[in-house]
């Protein structure tokens, strides 16, 4: 489902986006006396480190009628060093908020009793966002009056902003009425991407903030249950991979996936047949993760899981054989 990123010769694999002198000066002399029509919702957790491309990748942005609402949850880093020269530049089209570690449902929640705009747009600290990102964002759902919620493309860089792949083909079952498939891990979208309507959120609710994992694909699903999903079918964003990301912790999102499964178990979409193939789906990637670890035996009886509720789906049969071969030796 993606494709090799291939960068211009005279681009800078780093992603930073600079800010000059005028630009900062033209920002800090805007007028905004009228409403935003986009906020900008980054929760930050010691992520001093890259917060800074974050923020330039908003300012850069070809779509200006947004304003950032920025939630500080309790970091321990130089995050306030950091954001002083934005305030400075920026002044009211940088919201700054400090709250003890809650965690980044809560902190994402934070941020959006604190906005008032048409749509919010999801830019977590470590991402970056390409300029078109928000035009085409407002643009898609300006012409979809239906559709309460966008998203797009992404590609992945590693930690030091290295391109690593892209995934920019449609999904099947990727628009329109996608609860189920949401529910049943047959469609992604990626939240630096995300744009809804802050109607939705009156409609459906925040972030779960009970869950540790999995709490973006359970707003996603509740605010897709309800309206209509648009696809931009184009690049969008930048997602950094980490390695202390929770994807990362096989049984911390096992408990969130799980979680996840029981409290829509039952909605319109999400009955027996949609479980077993969530639950295949689940035990498939908690494989995936224990076999990157070394940790095939418990892999393998993962795998062996997934083709038990789902015998159908072939990647988990492809799973469970690959893995029953490296236990035998046969990979060697």
């Amino acid at each position: 489902m993606y494709s090799t990123l291939k960068l211009p010769e005279n681009s800078s694999h780093s992603f930073s986006i600079a800010i000059t002198h005028s630009l900062c000066e033209h920002l800090r002399r805007m007028q905004i006396s009228e409403a935003p029509q986009v906020n900008v919702i980054i929760p930050a957790y010691n992520a001093a480190r890259y917060l800074p491309i974050a923020i330039e990748s908003v300012i850069a942005q070809t779509f200006q009628q947004w304003t950032i609402v920025l939630v500080n949850d309790g970091s321990t880093d130089n995050t306030d060093e950091v954001v002083a020269p934005f305030l400075a530049t920026l002044g009211q089209k940088l919201k700054y908020i400090k709250q003890p570690k809650s965690g980044v449902s809560a902190a994402r929640n934070h941020a959006m009793r604190n906005s008032s705009a048409e749509f919010l747009a999801i830019l977590d600290a470590d991402d970056v966002w390409l300029p078109c990102r928000l035009e085409e964002s407002v643009a898609c759902l300006r012409t979809r009056p239906t559709a309460g919620m966008s998203y797009g493309y992404i590609t992945r860089i590693s930690p030091e902003g290295e391109p690593l792949d892209t995934f920019d083909r449609r999904q099947k079952h990727g628009e329109g009425w996608v609860a189920p498939y949401l529910y049943m891990r047959r469609i992604d979208l990626p939240s630096p991407t995300i744009t809804f309507r802050r109607e939705c959120i009156d409609a459906v609710g925040g972030f779960d903030e009970t869950l540790t994992a999995t709490e973006d694909r359970d707003l996603w699903l509740r605010i897709a249950s309800r309206y209509e999903v648009a696809l931009i079918p184009k690049v969008l964003a930048l997602y950094r991979t980490s390695p202390q990301s929770a994807t990362t912790d096989p049984d911390r999102m096992l408990k969130s996936q799980l979680q996840f499964i029981a409290k829509h178990y039952g909605a319109p979409g999400c009955g027996m047949l949609a479980r077993r193939v969530a639950l295949g789906r689940i035990y498939k990637q908690r494989a995936e993760a224990l076999a990157m670890r070394g940790e095939l035996a418990e892999a393998f009886t993962s795998s062996a899981r997934a083709v038990a509720f789902d015998p159908f789906d072939i990647g988990n049969l492809r799973t469970a054989g690959s893995l029953l071969l490296q236990r035998l030796g046969f990979d060697r």
